[in-house]
């Protein structure tokens, strides 16, 4: 009888996942099922450039696992029991087409890589009347609004991290006649080195970005926004990037979660609670050096679903369990298409005085960018000797779950 694993989300965290997985173990021994609400590979790291008017590269699903013996389900993930281990989906027809029906997925072993979407922090009127570029619907909706604005229109970014720098500086090249201008709770680039934060500094002066340091938003209206101290900017588009919240099915269930819901894992990024889960990227609390929560970011993801993919396998045949640590050696930030930023880091994510910039730096991000989005794309292309499935999961005493017959 096969082993069922079932992954939830393609992103770059379950598609890498599925991949390594898929090229790991014998197609006889295990069925592959890979559920993603979407048809398409989402390159979420690019959001800003497709908000910004720029068109990106399809990627389906179907095309990049067909011959992979990983089955794909297109649909939404509605629910979860991981007591009595299945999954239900409202999944479409095989073409991607037609009204949802709902179906149950009975799995073994489940990857949980669903990951994170906007967080709009309870500030009055984000929901209504702020933009999101956490997700592609969000991204084109605000990629229509701006090619609808005029000449001298403001647009506000709200989010002074890596999205919100990163969506600030694309925006404003891209359309040099509005008035852009970033709100960040702190100072500009104060998580970046003294040499990163200057050189950001720079292109915000080049591009024309003002920059409102030190200012939270406390309200967002259609024409615009509202900070603590009772200023108001305006801003006929208000684009959010404070943070991301995870998916909230993970709460629903029995599994042990933080209060904002993340997945408590441990260095296999199996479940503390329920040994036949693994959960990876965003949706996971991940410990890294220093014993640091690791960031929301496809940087940390991929490590993780290499981890848990790794694991898997190796629980099923009798492998050895990776040890591999999971750390940080750069952060990469495009400011724009022609401009960038490369900030090194320690291991626990700690700004250090190296830094690269420019041109070149743009280049690096680019390549750094088309490298995961052709891992993602290739699942199978590399060679890997596939081991055969000779026992299953190890489920450890008291566990709630029996182990898989």
């Amino acid at each position: 009888m096969q082993h069922r694993i079932v992954v939830l989300g393609a992103g770059y965290t379950g598609a890498t996942a599925a991949g390594r997985l898929a090229r790991r173990l014998h197609r006889e021994d295990v069925a592959l099922t890979l559920v993603n609400a979407e048809p398409d590979f989402v390159e979420r790291v690019r959001m800003h450039q497709l908000a910004s008017g720029q068109d990106l590269a399809p990627r389906p699903l179907g095309e990049m696992f067909a011959g992979t013996g990983v089955t794909l389900k297109q649909g939404k993930v509605t629910a979860l029991d991981v007591d009595r281990r299945t999954v239900t989906v409202a999944a479409l027809g095989a073409d991607g087409t037609g009204e949802p029906r709902e179906e149950e997925l009975e799995y073994d072993t489940l990857v949980y890589a669903l990951g994170s979407g906007w967080n709009d922090q309870g500030v009055p009127g984000t929901a209504e009347h702020a933009h999101e570029i956490a997700g592609r619907p969000g991204a084109l909706r605000l990629r229509e609004r701006l090619a609808g604005l005029a000449a001298g229109e403001p647009v506000v970014v709200v989010g002074g991290g890596l999205t919100g720098v990163e969506a600030a500086t694309e925006i404003a090249e891209a359309r040099p006649d509005l008035d852009v201008a970033l709100a960040a709770r702190g100072g500009l680039g104060d998580w970046l080195s003294a040499r990163g934060a200057r050189h950001l500094r720079k292109v915000f002066d080049r591009l024309g970005i003002t920059a409102h340091e030190h200012t939270a938003v406390t309200a967002v209206e259609a024409d615009r926004v509202t900070t603590a101290d009772g200023t108001t900017l305006p801003a006929a588009v208000t684009v959010w990037t404070t943070g991301f919240a995870v998916h909230p099915i993970a709460q629903a269930t029995t599994l042990d979660v933080t209060g904002t819901g993340l997945i408590v894992v441990d260095r296999t990024m199996r479940s503390v609670s329920h040994p036949d889960v693994y959960a990876i990227g965003d949706a996971a609390l991940v410990r890294g050096p220093a014993d640091k929560p690791l960031r929301m970011s496809c940087a940390s993801g991929i490590p993780t679903a290499w981890q848990a993919a790794d694991s898997i396998a190796a629980r099923l045949t009798g492998g050895k369990l990776p040890d591999v640590p999971l750390r940080y050696f750069n952060q990469c930030v495009s400011l724009g298409r022609r401009d960038g930023l490369i900030q090194y880091v320690t291991a626990d994510d700690r700004a250090v005085r190296a830094a690269l910039t420019g041109r070149f730096a743009a280049l690096y991000k680019e390549l750094v960018c088309k490298g995961a989005a052709w891992g993602v794309a290739h699942p199978t292309v590399l060679p890997v000797r596939r081991r055969r499935v000779v026992r299953e999961a190890v489920v450890p005493e008291g566990s709630p779950v029996r182990a898989a017959a």
